[in-house]
């Protein structure tokens, strides 16, 4: 039976992402959790009441230290470290095992335990695991850790397995040791970088009466993406009804990361460390105070923050303390960064339990990787001229209204001239295809692919609208309420997306991490598994036959103008062709007769979309008339009345179409079953 009480209250759709609590003795925990770091019974620079002000609810203290100074005894006396410390909230303690390992030269390990020499008065000591436990009983700490042996992750498999092994043997004489106690326990799964060893440490280490496990030997030598992927195997294999607990992992983007896969706690000195170095965390980018162009600045650190810090005191006086080495400089920063940390647990736990998880996650993964934007280090030089940022034959458009777009300069065409991008994306593409009411399953073992085509990526307004909606609906419905979605965009030049997603701020709806993965890698998948985004770079033409015939297409290139290739009526007959096996739409921004009747003579059955800036309708075109009077929007079909203006318009041929072609082609037009439909 755990001493915690542990309750599992939501575990968000789509990711490993968990919010919970439990009771220790001295309170309850709400989780994900950050647990500042007080090694020698104080967290460096604050004091207790700046800490709970921050929000800090349970905090770090280490075993090693406080066994060299001042001792079990003075613990003993005081009747524990809450007393000691004046703290009243939980408090846990780490066994030593890091501490030994950060000491290779001053210590020597067996079965027993770790002998080192004491920093303090070059005293030989025998840490050992009823030791560790004896002391952190005398501590009087609400979680003890089991003493480990801790090695560098990147060790070879011999190396690992010896020390998964006496962390194993450890753990069982720890629970001994802890006899009657009521502190909690955690064990500690090691194995290095390797997989088998990390299951093989799990699936021992969770049949024991532990009151939560913990995942250590990380952050010591691998990179981040195999940080990532064993946090993820380990907790694969830890126990739902149980806290997980990530050692010394603290960067706010491994925090992210590491929730993302299923973790609860986690403590790292970084808000105190960096901050006595002159850094601070804020909304807009890591910060390093010291530098120059910060002597001069008034205002908050950070305008978003709450913290006594930034209400109170302007950025150069904190320059002018940090340069000068001024105590109260790391004090003030310190207090700052634990506020970022603690204020960035209550986002993610609000957004596990409100059901915004995935949606929160994409976009605050790139906020959390940022420096500051509105200062950055190496200052872009003033050009004489100032020109938009180019990429290739494309540059950044900025509107009267204030909103960017990408135009060509070749041709001097605008993607989304008249409208923001984002919001043209969603009336003519999103809404008018009813794409939330499709996501929808049909039946609860729905389980078919909606294919979405893409035609024109561009900078990728309409995908990311479409991602969008279903990361929406995800959220508030939850994955069993969805079909699979697959959006296959096609682009023959990425240099507009490119473009864009170096200007993420004039783009708002690339603030998320999927179009970097899509050009990177030429695809991405959501966290999920519901949503697959594929790339076809080339030539539409040559992919059109090999791609998953689409339900939904937008039809979204430069215009028939600029890309004539793209508009004629044998590219639309191949595209009808390729969907005869079940119903698809097209939708476009055009409506020029040229467009239409080109569709129309493809077989395609027409109807009038949405207005957007100056054109009253827009395009929307189906394999099957029934599916015109179908449509939740009830679109209207082009009929006799637009039969009459085409016989007069100036442009009722393609403009390729041979003089001596064009009389079967007008007959074609007239003979069309929709409008012999439409005549009965």
């Amino acid at each position: 039976m755990s001493r915690l009480n542990f309750t599992l209250e939501k575990t968000a759709p789509g990711s490993k992402a968990r919010a919970a609590r439990f009771t220790t003795l001295h309170g309850e925990v709400r989780t994900p959790v950050f647990m500042p770091v007080g090694t020698q019974a104080t967290v460096k620079s604050q004091t207790i009441d700046t800490l709970k002000g921050a929000g800090s609810s349970v905090l770090l203290a280490n075993t090693y230290h406080l066994l060299l100074r001042p001792g079990p005894e003075v613990f003993k006396k005081f009747g524990g470290i809450h007393r000691f410390m004046s703290w009243d909230g939980p408090v846990l303690t780490d066994s030593g095992g890091f501490q030994i390992f950060s000491l290779p030269h001053s210590r020597a390990m067996d079965e027993d335990g770790a002998k080192f020499k004491s920093y303090v008065d070059g005293a030989v000591h025998n840490l050992t695991p009823e030791l560790s436990i004896s002391m952190q009983r005398a501590i009087g700490s609400d979680i003890m850790m089991v003493l480990d042996q801790c090695i560098p992750s990147t060790a070879p498999y011999e190396q690992a397995e010896a020390a998964m092994h006496l962390t194993h043997r450890w753990a069982e004489r720890s629970l001994r040791a802890r006899g009657d106690s009521p502190q909690a326990m955690f064990g500690i799964v090691q194995g290095a970088c390797h997989h088998d060893l990390r299951k093989q440490s799990a699936a021992f280490l969770r049949e024991l009466p532990f009151d939560g496990l913990a995942i250590g030997g990380l952050a010591v030598g691998e990179t981040h993406a195999e940080r990532y992927e064993f946090t993820g195997l380990a907790t694969d294999h830890l126990p739902e009804n149980l806290p997980r607990y990530l050692m010394g992992v603290g960067t706010p983007i491994d925090i992210l990361e590491a929730v993302h896969r299923g973790v609860d706690m986690f403590d790292c000195i970084i808000p105190t460390q960096l901050a006595q170095r002159g850094t601070a965390f804020s909304s807009h980018g890591k910060m390093h105070i010291a530098r120059t162009v910060y002597k001069f600045q008034e205002g908050p650190l950070d305008s978003r923050c709450g913290c006594p810090t930034c209400k109170r005191y302007e950025r150069g006086y904190l320059h002018h303390l940090v340069k000068t080495g001024e105590n109260l400089g790391w004090h003030l920063l310190g207090q700052h960064n634990i506020w970022y940390y603690h204020q960035l647990m209550r986002e993610i736990r609000a957004a596990i339990l409100d059901g915004t998880w995935l949606a929160y996650y994409e976009h605050k993964r790139l906020d959390l990787i940022r420096h500051d934007e509105d200062n950055p280090t190496v200052p872009e030089k003033k050009p004489k001229i100032v020109r938009a940022p180019q990429l290739g034959d494309y540059e950044i458009h900025t509107s009267a209204q204030g909103f960017c777009s990408i135009r060509q300069l070749s041709s001097g065409e605008i993607m989304h001239s008249v409208n923001r991008p984002e919001d043209e994306a969603q009336k003519l593409y999103v809404d008018q295809s009813c794409l939330a009411a499709r996501l929808l399953k049909r039946a609860p073992d729905d389980s078919t692919e909606l294919v979405i085509w893409d035609v024109g990526l561009g900078a990728a307004s309409n995908a990311m609208a479409a991602l969008q909606c279903f990361e929406r609906l995800l959220a508030e419905l939850g994955p069993t309420a969805l079909r699979p979605l697959r959006i296959v965009s096609f682009e023959c030049d990425l240099d507009p997306l490119t473009l864009a997603a170096k200007h993420p701020h004039q783009f708002p709806h690339l603030r998320h991490g999927a179009p970097y993965r899509l050009l990177k890698n030429g695809a991405w998948t959501h966290a999920s598994g519901l949503l697959a985004w594929d790339l076809r770079h080339g030539d539409f033409l040559t992919f059109i036959e090999s791609s998953p015939a689409p339900d939904v297409i937008f039809y979204d290139p430069f215009s028939s103008k600029t890309d004539t290739a793209l508009w004629t009526s044998e590219v639309f007959a191949r595209i009808a062709r390729h969907c005869i096996a079940k119903p698809a739409e097209l939708y476009t921004y055009s409506n020029s007769t040229a467009v239409r009747v080109a569709l129309l003579n493809a077989g395609f059955f027409i109807a009038e979309g949405a207005g957007t800036g100056p054109k009253s309708t827009t395009t929307i075109a189906f394999t099957q008339f029934d599916s015109i009077a179908a449509h939740p929007r009830a679109p209207r079909p082009l009929d006799e009345e637009w039969l009459v203006r085409w016989r007069r318009s100036g442009s009722k041929f393609p403009a390729s179409l041979p003089e001596a072609e064009q009389p079967a082609f007008a007959a074609r037009i007239e003979a069309h079953p929709q409008f012999g439909v439409n005549r009965r």
